[in-house]
């Protein structure tokens, strides 16, 4: 269970496309949190990475690093 409040405009928004459509608010709001929920767990997660990286406790490495250990250099 979630409840949550949106502004007005969002909300009327929100209340003409469910009554336009047949479809309900709860159908519309739970369809946006999954088409944007991988979104903000990638962003989070690359927020999380570069504060790792920041503090040194991750070690990167070049793209040219990479292909020349791999022997994919030209």
């Amino acid at each position: 269970m979630l409840a949550l409040r949106l502004p007005s405009d969002i909300e009327a928004r929100l209340e003409a496309l469910a009554k336009a459509t047949g479809r309900t608010k709860s159908f519309y709001a739970r369809e946006a949190i999954l088409q944007h929920l991988d979104d903000l767990e990638d962003i989070y997660l690359a927020e999380k990475v570069l504060e790792q990286v920041r503090r040194g406790e991750m070690v990167t490495h070049s793209l040219d690093d990479v292909e020349r250990d791999l022997g994919l250099a030209d």
